[in-house]
């Protein structure tokens, strides 16, 4: 006869299997974006102010593009929308949403700033 103990313990193996496959599953820890800021004109933008808002917690972050236009944010949540735009000289980008319902590990958003 099987003991209580055996069946309690085989239980309690079996759910912890479950749990870190489903963890597991889930995809990465953290997340990246990054794109290009770009003028009206398709050319790179070089200098332009990046933020990205924790639609969660509200803060802020920024980044000041290189000089190909480039922006890139790491760590991020998998598990938080995030909203980002750029500026430049006073103009500024069309605000675009990273969904925390985007699973890829690495989103890329491109941000078009209006010439003045």
């Amino acid at each position: 006869m099987i003991s209580k103990r055996i069946v309690v313990a085989a239980g309690a193996l079996v759910t912890l299997v479950l749990l870190v496959s489903m963890c597991a599953a889930e995809g990465p820890a953290t997340r990246t974006l990054e794109g290009q800021v770009m003028k009206s004109s398709e050319q790179p933008l070089p200098g332009a102010v990046v933020y990205l808002k924790n639609t969660k917690t509200m803060t802020v972050r920024s980044y000041i593009s290189d000089d190909k236009g480039n922006y890139r944010f790491t760590s991020l949540s998998p598990n938080v929308d995030y909203v980002v735009h750029a500026e430049y000289n006073g103009s500024k980008s069309d605000t675009k949403t990273l969904s925390s319902f985007d699973s890829r590990a690495t989103a890329t958003i491109n941000l078009k700033i209006k010439s003045q």
